[in-house]
């Protein structure tokens, strides 16, 4: 089964004494796109999985690259490393901020507008949902999600926004036992969702075991190169 190592980034900074945690340098950002392509990697949206017959269509190297919460430092430093290098990328839209502020962390990060989003080519960036109001699922009743999917649904309507049906939960947060989590899958199959994705540090498989348990690498702005290839290819437990 072809393996699929899938990216997780945030904010991205021009200043390298700020690269720590969830916000990388450009600097930085830059070299891992260069490993990529120099490496030969073949960068999809989820889209491009929903059009595979097989997984002998499969790339030899692929890598499914995403970003949370569309910071307007992702459009103007992100996007143009990922127009230079050739690659695609999955931004994902806790709509409920579009064109304010990130008001469930710092509240000091701007986001992106609606026409900074269209603004983007849909061949370079796919957007997906990060849910309406940025609250972790597993703290939510079966009401509350229902809530938060008519939300963004009609967030997207209303702005005639091209989005996937890919959601990234927010902060990786999902129920994880029984009875709560059947019940949650069944919530997003209803609301047509393709793919849930969560943290675990693990490079997939493709066919994924479970489309609502993708993970994602955490890819951590202090990272140097070494240990970013050691992830893409191994996952992060190669370390812990």
């Amino acid at each position: 089964m072809p393996k699929l190592p899938i990216l997780m980034y945030h904010a991205v900074t021009t200043d390298a004494s700020e690269s720590n945690g969830l916000t990388i340098s450009t600097e930085n950002l830059e070299a891992q796109f260069r490993y990529l392509k120099e490496n030969g990697y073949t960068s999809l949206h989820f889209g491009d999985l929903q059009q595979l017959k097989s997984p002998k269509d499969f790339p030899d190297k692929a890598v499914i690259i995403t970003f949370d919460d569309v910071y307007v430092n992702q459009l103007e430093l992100a996007y143009p490393l990922l127009q230079k290098y050739g690659l695609k990328a999955c931004f994902y839209i806790p709509f409920q901020y579009v064109d304010g502020f990130d008001e469930w962390n710092t509240g000091n990060i701007k986001l992106m507008s609606v026409a900074q989003l269209k603004s983007m080519d849909s061949a370079i960036i796919e957007l997906g949902l990060h849910s309406f109001a940025h609250k972790k699922y597993d703290q939510l009743s079966t009401a509350e999600i229902n809530e938060d999917f008519d939300k963004c649904k009609q967030f997207i309507i209303e702005n005639q926004l091209n989005v996937s049906n890919v959601l990234a939960y927010p902060y990786g947060k999902y129920p994880r036992k029984k009875p709560e989590q059947p019940v949650f899958f069944k919530t997003l199959h209803e609301h047509k969702v393709a793919f849930g994705l969560r943290i675990g540090n693990r490079v997939n498989t493709f066919p994924f075991k479970n489309n609502y348990e993708v993970q994602r690498l955490d890819i951590k702005g202090e990272d140097s190169l070494r240990k970013f290839s050691t992830k893409l290819r191994r996952g992060k437990s190669f370390f812990f």
